[in-house]
This record gives C-alpha cells, structure tokens and sequence, in this order.
C-alpha cells in the first residue's frame, strides 16, 4: 500500500515538473556599459504573452485596491488575461494558440497570462472557478470573461479571433 502511495506521488511530481515552462533570461548593456540580466518569456519576440503579478496587474490594468467598486482600465491598449495553472492540460493547449495570435494581432492588443496557483487573490476577485478562463479586456466599457476551449486548434483560434474583433477591436 506504502509503495501505491510513493509511486502516485512520484508520477504526481514528475509531471508537475516536466509542466513547468520556466523562463529564459536574456543579457544586455545598460547606457553605463554595466551587464543587465531581463526575464523574457519564453519566445523571447515582443509580442508574445507577458506574466503577470498583482502588482503588473494594478498597474497596467485595473487597480481595484483603489477602485474598489468601478472598473478603470488602466491599460494603453486592449488586452486578452489568460487565467491559467501549469498542472492544467487545455491551458497547455491554449498557450501555444495565444502566442500565435500574439503574434498576429501584434501591437493592437496587449496578451497576458496569469497562473492562479501563484496569484491566488487575482483569481478570488474575478470569481475563477474553472481554467482555462480568459477576460477580454476593451479600452472602455467592462471587461468579458469567457471560459473553455474548442474541439480543435482551428476552432480554438477561430473561437479567440471573433472575441477578439467583437470585443476588443471594434
């Protein structure tokens, strides 16, 4: 019975490690010359999907700690948040998806992911229940939340390019 146990842990372990993407780390010179080391995600192009904490969060698209009750986009650009977990097999489906429509809508709209197991009160205050979740967020009006994924890739990026032309771009 001992031996079950140790093995689900094991196995439990092992894919919580190989789920783990990790991000590259990318060297350059400040105007001084001094070498300065920057966090890239892990495409390493402009853009691609960016992390977000609480703090990026309140700074760059709502702060609800002093707005509690109002919605104030504080963003310069529309933005698609991909609520996510690492552990999560349609997030890992997703992932790639959003990097690609990144990539395509390029600087019109702003891409992050925030991992719930990590930003705990971000999920509480937008009520994440379910993951994949997505909020679509425009210049004005209140964001949409939209949750799941398509049976197909195809589907899948067709599912985000009319919430992203509806929602955000109109």
């Amino acid at each position: 019975m001992r031996k079950q146990y140790f093995i689900v842990a094991a196995a439990i372990l092992l894919l919580i490690g190989s789920c783990s993407g990790g991000s590259k780390e990318r060297s350059s010179e400040d105007s001084t010359g001094n070498a300065i080391s920057e966090a890239v995600d892990n495409t390493g192009d402009a853009y691609g999907t960016k992390m977000l904490s609480k703090e990026d969060f309140l700074a760059k698209v709502m702060n609800y700690e002093k707005n509690p009750t109002e919605w104030v986009f504080e963003g310069d650009k529309p933005c698609l948040i991909d609520f996510y977990a690492d552990w999560c097999a349609p997030c890992r489906i997703t992932s790639p998806i959003l990097e690609e429509l990144a990539q395509e809508y390029g600087n019109k709209i702003d891409f992050y992911k925030i991992d719930t197991e990590k930003e705990r009160e971000l999920a509480a205050v937008f009520g994440i229940q379910s993951i994949p979740s997505f909020l679509f967020v425009p210049m004005e009006g209140k964001p949409t939340m939209s949750s799941g994924i398509a049976r197909t890739e195809e589907e899948t990026k067709q599912m985000f390019r009319n919430q992203i032309d509806q929602l955000l771009l109109q």
